[in-house]
């Protein structure tokens, strides 16, 4: 037995009529309701910024705890409970720091070993890359996997061998152990730019090719020039790396006047019978603001760069 179906009446017309004209009069704004999909991904966008928020300030505490403490006298640091804010504020801290260790020295030798381990990783790790990406010979890919995979070892493995060849080469307590092999063989270093020779277009090296340029004139004109970015990002990580870089100097360095900078603050603070750590986190502040500064000016060429180099990934 079939359902009969519902009749509009005058009555009902008249009513959807004017529901309708109230929906569309004038001055009369009509909502959907919110998709629930859309509420969701704002409720997760929220959550996700307010953890990076925290995880941020987390990372940044110890920083700013450094930096306070750097203007405590000894006395408020051995008071209880201990104070956050310095009182008084004593920038003493900094200069008597300075001048009880050579940080003059320490400076200047980290400083030029970085640059030269920068210059000559830039150049061995580009050239290598372009070999491994564009250079296709037998027991090519595993050679480069082989290469890549002795980032996977620890320094703590090879350090005594690695030791005896420095002693071999008569580089034990020269700064030629810090240089010289850092900036021969950096697998990452490797790794990263043969990401970059792979998101080049092929068509620019095939054309030098057909006209006559051999490969060096290639990787010097075409090559070279478009890794740039590359280049600036690798530069900046090798840099820190080598900065920040304590326990190949404490192995290899036994002279005052070649230290590093983590290594004259590891022999700084061991100059105190009582630690007065207002004098300590100053030196260390000195130590690290340098490359912090160098890090926040080239983060985002360093993030660009990372993202750049897998466009080309196989």
């Amino acid at each position: 037995m079939s359902t009969p179906k519902p009749r509009l009446t005058d009555g009902t017309l008249a009513a959807a009529t004017d529901s309708t004209r109230a929906l569309t009069a004038p001055g009369t704004s009509f909502r959907p309701h919110a998709r629930p999909g859309r509420t969701k991904r704002r409720v997760t966008a929220t959550i996700l910024h307010v953890v990076l928020l925290l995880a941020g300030l987390a990372m940044v505490y110890p920083f700013v705890w450094m930096l306070v403490t750097a203007f405590k006298g000894l006395p408020q640091l051995l008071n209880q409970p201990l104070s956050f804010w310095p009182n008084p504020w004593q920038p003493q801290n900094f200069i008597d720091a300075w001048n009880d260790a050579p940080f003059g020295q320490a400076y200047a030798n980290s400083i030029y070993i970085a640059i030269l381990v920068v210059i000559g990783t830039l150049i061995t790790a580009s050239m290598a890359g372009y070999a491994f990406a564009r250079i296709k010979f037998r027991g090519s890919r595993v050679m480069f996997v082989m290469f890549l995979a002795t980032q996977m070892i620890p320094m703590q493995v090879t350090l005594i061998p690695f030791y005896l060849l420095m002693a071999k080469f008569g580089w034990v307590d020269s700064h030629l152990s810090l240089i010289v092999p850092a900036a021969l063989a950096n697998p990452f270093a490797v790794f990263l730019m043969r990401q970059f020779v792979l998101s080049l277009p092929k068509e620019l090296e095939e054309a030098a090719l057909v006209d006559g340029a051999g490969r060096w004139r290639v990787f010097w004109s075409i090559v070279l020039p478009n890794l740039r970015p590359g280049l600036g990002a690798l530069a900046i990580i090798v840099a820190l790396g080598t900065w920040n870089n304590f326990l190949l100097p404490l192995v290899m360095l036994n002279s005052q006047n070649l230290f590093t900078v983590p290594l004259l603050l590891q022999s700084f603070q061991g100059q105190f019978g009582s630690i007065n750590y207002g004098l300590i986190m100053a030196a260390s502040a000195v130590a690290t603001i340098p490359m912090l500064v160098a890090f926040v000016i080239g983060q985002r060429q360093i993030l660009n760069s990372m993202a750049a180099s897998g466009l080309g990934g196989r």
